[in-house]
């Protein structure tokens, strides 16, 4: 149900006080929504009279239930307090959902006004999932939220926002992508709208590229039966990457309220320029990785994970090079770049300056590029700069400043659940959102399905495949 609560400055809101989550026993519930949910109770968030149903195809009851909602805090939420994640477990109630029978989907929604349902499930149930809670008369005011990926493709995401809009208005659809939740990447947003030394020189005059970076050393790790299907490409860069590319060249909003903020990140997205044939050989690659080791481990080629079909083709690797048609961002490319099975974890987003045009400095062999290092996973944020050093003939050195971020308050999914809850939609994906970032890949993905963009390899352990000889291709 929806209750008034006070909000800092004495200002009541709505607050949504019941959570359903269908694919209650399922890893993303396990991982992240109970290890979210028990942070918000241990912060103070989430109301005594909180309640939260677990529904899934398992025929369980409570305390089969809780018992398995236990062992996955005790896991994945030790550090949150003891009885913060005893109350949680104990206020905890579970419904055998079956979404081809309505009146299984109304026993799971039963209750007093406005609920908040989650769609912990796989996007190809999204649809069905959607019209069952259409048939089973969805409470006024309720939210509807949904993990990426929105669609396999641009036009299964624009079926799914006309179904989602014929059970909820848009402003209760909370399209989640928990990367808009991580600290360090709002941290992106702070950094360059509220330091007057870096907003002037946030442009193509200054910046000569910008890397979004998301290299894991982890393999499949067991997900061959979802990744197989959707590859590095869709798994990673149509959404994960697309928002941090979003945050990072977007026009300052007035606000960061839910309209100002998404309006400024659709912008961005509109602006890509299209991939043409040509541009899909020369402006991207794919790869996938072969037999390796990856530190201490020996990792089988990807071609040899269980579950995995060779015939895909699907890429581990994926690397696109956009450029944007606009006023601020002329002659900048925006590499966006992800691997599986690499030699290191690299998740980052670097700003390249471009060099001085000129400097006096005669023992010098050139200029060190001055870059901008927003550290994602670790958090962490790094200013390389160039000074001059100690010895009698003056001469370029490299500097680098280094600041540490203190451990956020909330998880990613307890910020994005307390969102939900409050009905702030600022950090949810708006529709048309979801669909540019459809538009601006779909080139890319037409085009490696006919090989305009060879499928290399890479040994699992290295760091990835070799780039052609020019930089900027």
């Amino acid at each position: 149900m929806k209750l008034k609560r006070p909000a800092p400055g004495g200002r009541l809101y709505d607050v949504i006080d019941r959570l359903v989550i269908f694919g209650g026993t399922g890893d993303l519930t396990g991982r992240y929504l109970l290890p979210g949910l028990a942070a918000l109770l241990a912060r103070d968030h989430l109301s005594a009279g909180f309640e939260l149903v677990a529904a899934s195809r398992e025929d369980w009851d409570d305390e089969q239930y809780r018992t398995w909602a236990e062992a996955w805090l005790q896991r994945e939420a030790s550090g949150v307090d003891a009885a913060a994640r005893t109350t949680l477990v104990k206020s905890a109630r579970y419904r055998r959902l079956d979404l081809a029978d309505p009146a299984s989907v109304e026993s799971c929604l039963a209750g007093e006004g406005a609920v908040a349902v989650y769609l912990a499930l796989p996007p190809a149930v999204f649809p069905a999932a959607v019209l069952a809670l259409r048939g089973a008369g969805l409470p006024a005011d309720s939210q509807v939220i949904l993990e990426k990926p929105f669609g396999e493709d641009l036009d299964s995401a624009r079926a799914l926002n006309r179904l989602l809009g014929e059970l909820v208005d848009e402003r209760h659809v909370f399209r989640v992508d928990h990367f808009l939740a991580m600290t360090t990447v709002q941290n992106v947003l702070g950094t360059r709208l509220s330091n007057r030394v870096l907003e002037p020189i946030w442009n193509g005059a200054h910046i000569d590229e910008i890397e979004i970076i998301w290299e894991e050393s982890l393999a499949l790790e067991g997900r061959a039966g979802y990744y197989d299907h959707v590859g590095a490409l869709k798994d990673m860069v149509q959404n994960h990457l697309l928002q941090l590319l979003c945050l990072v060249a977007m026009e300052p909003p007035i606000s960061l309220g839910e309209r100002d903020l998404r309006d400024r990140k659709v912008d961005v997205l509109r602006s890509v320029r299209p991939f043409k044939e040509d541009d899909v050989a020369t402006r991207t690659r794919r790869a996938r990785y072969r037999a390796g080791r990856v530190r201490d481990r020996d990792i089988p080629a990807y071609v040899e994970e269980d579950g995995v079909t060779p015939e895909h083709g699907t890429e581990t690797f994926a690397e696109v090079a956009l450029e944007l048609d606009s006023w601020r961002w002329s002659g900048t490319r925006f590499r966006l770049r992800t691997g599986k099975a690499m030699g290191q974890d690299r998740k980052e987003v670097v700003v390249h300056f471009r060099p001085v045009p000129h400097h006096p400095f005669e023992h010098s062999p050139g200029s060190f590029p001055n870059r901008l290092r927003f550290g994602l996973e670790p958090e962490g944020l790094t200013l390389e700069l160039t000074g001059t050093g100690p010895s009698v003939a003056p001469r370029l050195v490299p500097l680098t400043l280094s600041a540490e971020m203190e451990p956020p308050e909330l998880p990613a999914y307890g910020r994005i659940l307390l969102d939900v809850l409050l009905g702030h939609s600022a950090l949810s994906i708006r529709a048309d959102d979801a669909e540019e970032a459809w538009r601006v890949l779909t080139p890319v993905l037409e085009g490696w399905a006919r090989d305009l963009a060879p499928l290399m390899e890479y040994d699992a352990g290295s760091n990835g495949p070799p780039r052609p000889g020019n930089p900027r291709s």
